[in-house]
């Protein structure tokens, strides 16, 4: 299970790297810049990238994953003083590429021809903080200085999270805060959804980003900030799987997000005249919120849309066709996994909820894949095993007989016992190595 969650990874991080290359109407002259800052970044050769590109065009996601059984550690391990040795190499010319950095240790023969491969050695960099990327983070200066904006629907979303009021929703009645998490279209400054939850972790932004894709369809690109809501492997995984570009914001870089910003600012305004109702329900509050947004603002006019265009009316008439993805793709793109250990009853404890397994499952660890939104069935993996589904373990009135253990668990029947038998024969080459000391029937009694 490990090797797929790291092949699935994998897949993720090819697909962000060429996704560039996958925009509509792009030209050849602009392709090779892009295919050129690509190789400059991560010290891929152009060949690769062409690849990846023929993989995912051919077989969509499920062709970047890596081919073979994977890497074997012991041969692509590189020890440590020599990673130290490249980190050394990047934070001298952060510019170096993987491909020079390799060729300066072979040349000053710390490293044997060919002992370096260029993919590895990438990784060890960006686990360790010192991609190209990581280390131009922190030396670019300036800020943007033109404002930008996409020419049609559904090329870039925004979102963001926002702080809401306090409700009496929490244990006996206390006061809890909730927070608003926005999606909001950047041609037309649509909100394709918003919703206020109760808790500020990633599960609010996964369900808000599901409920825009099911309303509106899917977007060429989303761009996030870095908080950790945003910044995680799931999203990686479900973009990569929907086919979506995902962009981050600059670390202290607020202007590059002043659309969604502006709209923070906009639902201040909501929040002061909600405050005057005093909603007691987060139900309530998001009904309250909906009205608002529906007659204050998706239906009204916006300086930067025209003196008589809405966000509603210029997102409904863009000519650009909305992409739709399948019920079950969607659904797939939105699965978790985490693992159970099985009781000795064959059952897994998942959400407060007991599931059946398997009685020859007993004892181990199993994989939980899982649609956040339905839990009445899981699907389990196990090595070796056809993934299958289970539901919810039903406990009736009566109790029923007790299942029998399968073969490979039914005790064993025994003549005689190994323990014991075992112990005798030590003890008897024990007393056969030791010697007595002192003999007493050789001492004298003395008169």
């Amino acid at each position: 299970m490990r090797d797929q969650k790291r092949a699935e990874e994998l897949a993720a991080q090819r697909f962000q790297l060429v996704s560039p290359l996958l925009a509509d109407g792009l030209d050849p002259a602009k392709a090779r810049l892009i295919k050129a800052d690509i190789c400059a970044r991560t010290g891929l050769s152009e060949r690769t990238i062409r690849r990846y590109l023929a993989l995912y065009r051919g077989d969509g996601f499920q062709g970047l994953f890596p081919k073979g059984k994977g890497r074997k550690h012991g041969k692509d391990a590189i020890p440590v003083e020599l990673l130290d040795q490249a980190i050394l190499l990047r934070r001298e010319v952060p510019s170096r590429s993987v491909s020079q950095i390799i060729q300066i240790l072979e040349w000053e023969g710390k490293a044997q021809p060919g002992q370096l491969k260029r993919s590895t050695l990438q990784e060890k960099l960006t686990d360790r903080g010192y991609s190209s990327r990581q280390m131009r983070m922190y030396t670019s200066a300036g800020v943007a200085a033109r404002r930008f904006q996409q020419p049609h629907r559904n090329r870039l979303w925004q979102s963001d999270i926002k702080y809401g009021p306090f409700l009496p929703i929490g244990p006996g009645g206390a006061n809890k805060q909730v927070y608003l998490v926005l999606f909001i279209d950047d041609a037309t400054r649509f909100v394709l959804h918003g919703e206020f939850y109760e808790t500020l972790d990633q599960s609010i932004v996964e369900d808000c980003f599901r409920k825009a894709i099911q309303q509106y369809g899917t977007p060429e690109a989303v761009y996030f900030d870095n908080g950790k809501q945003y910044r995680t492997k799931w999203m990686g995984r479900t973009c990569s799987k929907l086919g979506v570009r995902l962009l981050f914001a600059k670390p202290y870089s607020p202007e590059s997000k002043g659309k969604v910003e502006r709209l923070n600012g906009v639902v201040q305004g909501f929040l002061n005249e909600v405050s005057l109702e005093k909603p007691k329900t987060l139900e309530r509050l998001n009904t309250w919120f909906q009205a608002w947004l529906s007659e204050c603002y998706q239906n009204k006019t916006h300086s930067a849309l025209g003196e008589k265009t809405s966000p509603e009316m210029a997102f409904r008439s863009d000519r650009k066709p909305l992409r739709f993805v399948e019920p079950e793709v969607l659904a797939d793109a939105f699965l978790h996994s985490e693992g159970r250990k099985v009781d000795k009853a064959g059952c897994i404890s998942f959400m407060s909820k007991k599931y059946e397994v398997g009685l020859s499952f007993i004892g181990r660890t199993v994989q939980v894949v899982y649609d956040p939104a339905d839990i009445t069935e899981l699907i389990i993996e196990y090595e070796g095993h056809t993934p299958w589904k289970v539901r919810e373990l039903v406990i009736g009135e009566r109790s029923g007989k007790r299942p029998e253990l399968p073969p490979h668990l039914q005790p064993e029947p025994a003549e005689s016992s190994r323990l014991l038998r075992g112990a005798e024969q030590k003890q008897a080459e024990r007393k056969e190595r030791q010697t007595p000391a002192i003999s007493f029937r050789m001492v004298r009694k003395e008169v």
